[in-house]
């Protein structure tokens, strides 16, 4: 047996891992409402009449998803009655979340954005907001489960999920309800399909909480001091609130080279954003039907990323995740040239599946690198609130970059292959920042959750 042969197979059997089944099913949860509110809902809307401008500025409604880590601390840190005491602090805040989550696809299934344009969005910044909260809870969950050496398969088994849930089950099976009972049947069908996150959150086990020494150290050091300060009764309230919103940042900026991360981590994504937000009326503006938008766009899409996340957590394995996560970003960039081909060739069934197919192969390989690094930067005493921030940072820039995404293809003429062209030079942008955090942090070298290192003291 070769040396490559082990390799695959020491990677595989990772997977074995009965923790790494309820994380893909936690993905599922997290990756249904996704179309719901991105793809699918564009597609929707367009048919209804709206104009590609609107369209674009939808994706405002998204923005829970960039700043949930302003409630993330009290994921970490606030029992909700009943719930936590009778499923635990990562169950109950799940389950509190998946019941929001329905309750507002069912308000966008009894909608008509073509009559009230407002109520849609109202509904889907619900939709979004329930969304975010509960991805707070599944991140925290995957993290707070794994040891860090499994964070890449925990990655890779998240994101399968969530393509089953997002891609394969909200997105293509949306566009198939949508086209054989209206797009109001389709989300009332997929606002039930919640209940399948509910179940898993029922099946699963609840994590182990067990803070680092150094960090229970260092908040019963910063708490006495305020007790000290201001007495019990306001100590304990002020207490609360340092350990639930101050230490958790100050715990990440402890981390040498902080605000380069945070800026890497903001800018890697915008070329995906800008392609993403677009590509369904793109398809819809090329000539094809919902059909074979569902055909080409999830399913084979969904089976080319299914094979990049594999590849993508090999990489990790092989490579290490910062050498992963640069052939990932390089690879995403070029391939969104094809979308200019297609836009070119025009409605060309074989570019089509190319294109699809090799954007998705990309883009699975370089999220496994890219949530396998934002996991490995979270200390376990504050995983909700770090890991969220660090999501938070990258979703903002991409939901308030895209919105500018159809008002770009309208100042163009409508010219998809100049857009896409533009999508790919936008990609490249936080490659040079990688370069430089690779230097920084020789792989191995770069924080892990729990443990700062004595050298990384210096603020940036």
């Amino acid at each position: 047996m070769t040396a490559l042969m082990r390799d695959w197979l020491d990677s595989l059997k990772i997977y074995a891992d009965r923790r790494i089944a309820t994380i893909l099913c936690l993905g599922f949860a997290s990756g249904l409402p996704a179309p719901l509110v991105f793809s699918n809902l564009s597609i929707w809307l367009r048919d209804a009449g709206v104009s590609r401008t609107d369209i674009g500025l939808f994706a405002l409604v998204a923005t829970p998803y960039a700043i949930n880590f302003l409630w993330a601390p009290l994921i970490d840190k606030l029992p909700l009655p009943f719930l936590t005491r009778r499923f635990g602090r990562r169950r109950g805040w799940a389950l509190f979340t998946q019941v929001w989550l329905m309750g507002a696809l069912v308000v966008m299934s009894f909608t008509d954005p073509a009559i009230s344009l407002f109520t849609m969005a109202l509904a889907a910044i619900f939709v979004t907001a329930s969304s975010a909260t509960q991805d707070v809870v599944i991140d925290a969950y995957r993290i707070d489960i794994l040891e860090p050496e499994k964070y890449g398969a925990g990655s890779a088994a998240a994101i399968w999920g969530w393509h089953l849930g997002g891609t394969l089950v909200g997105g293509a099976g949306g566009l198939y309800l949508a086209a054989a009972f209206g797009w109001n049947i389709a989300y009332l069908v997929l606002a039930l399909a919640v209940g399948i996150g509910m179940a898993a959150v029922l099946l699963s086990p609840e994590p182990p909480f067990r803070p680092p020494e150094e960090t229970v150290e260092s908040e019963r050091r910063a708490t006495g001091w305020i007790h000290r300060q201001v007495g019990q009764k306001l100590g304990d309230a002020l207490s609360w609130i340092y350990v639930a919103t101050v230490a958790p940042f100050l715990d990440f900026m402890k981390r040498r080279g902080w605000l380069l991360i945070l800026i890497f981590i903001f800018v890697f994504k915008l070329g995906d954003a800008l392609l993403g937000r677009m590509s369904g009326v793109f398809y819809r503006e090329m000539g094809f039907d919902l059909v074979a938008i569902a055909d080409v766009s999830k399913v084979y899409g969904l089976g080319a990323n299914a094979i990049g996340i594999l590849i993508g957590g090999f990489l990790v394995h092989r490579l290490g995740t910062l050498r992963a996560l640069f052939v990932g970003g390089v690879a995403a960039a070029v391939t969104n040239l094809t979308y200019s081909w297609l836009a070119v060739s025009g409605q060309s069934m074989t570019i089509f599946i190319l294109a699809v197919v090799a954007d998705n192969f990309t883009g699975g390989l370089a999220t496994v690198a890219f949530v396998a690094y934002l996991s490995s930067l979270c200390n376990v005493a504050y995983t909700a609130t770090q890991y969220a921030l660090l999501a938070s940072l990258g979703n903002l820039a991409r939901i308030w970059f895209s919105a500018s995404a159809g008002a770009m293809v309208d100042g163009l003429d409508g010219d998809w292959a100049t857009f896409f062209v533009i999508t790919a030079g936008v990609a490249l942008i936080g490659l040079p920042l990688l370069l430089v955090i690779m230097k920084l942090f020789p792989e191995g070298s770069s924080p892990k959750r729990g443990a700062v290192p004595a050298e990384s003291s210096a603020t940036g």
